[in-house]
């Protein structure tokens, strides 16, 4: 503890220099935020393909972002941290050689989608359970079954 102590000011000082450079590598470089936020982004990864293409025949939702239902919108800072954290991960996980054969989304994932649905969605489901997931019964919406529409 003596020696954080004694060194404050150069932690404080390396602190602030990672956060320059944090803040210029997210915003900094022309365009880069917009880019990263368009459906072509996220297309270009070859592992992406299937679900960018089941996205695109899909039809009623074609009109918005993979962000738009990806990612939490309660708050500017809360969007930017969880589009950084995936990010980071979507990187290290394709770098590593680690990709799954079959991209499926996390349970954190799976609340981001559910509270935009039902913030897109608002008037048409303020009379029904919330709680249920919204693609229990959307089931063709779901990326692996989109344009298949299932019988129950």
């Amino acid at each position: 503890m003596r020696f954080f102590i004694e060194h404050k000011w150069k932690f404080l000082s390396a602190a602030i220099a990672l956060a320059i450079i944090a803040f210029f590598l997210a915003f900094g470089p022309p365009k880069l935020m917009a880019r990263t936020e368009t459906t072509d982004f996220c297309a270009s990864c070859h592992v992406m393909q299937g679900q960018f293409e089941a996205w695109f025949n899909v039809g009623a939702h074609r009109s918005i972002r993979c962000v738009d239902c990806h990612l939490p919108h309660q708050n500017l800072a809360f969007y930017y941290m969880w589009k950084s954290i995936d990010g980071m991960k979507d990187v290290v996980v394709f770098h590593s050689g680690h990709i799954p054969e079959f991209i499926e989304i996390s349970a954190r994932g799976q609340n981001f989608i559910q509270g935009n649905c039902i913030r897109c969605h608002s008037e048409r489901v303020e009379m029904i359970d919330q709680e249920r997931s919204c693609w229990d019964c959307h089931r063709f919406l779901q990326h692996q079954l989109a344009g298949v529409r299932l019988t129950n």
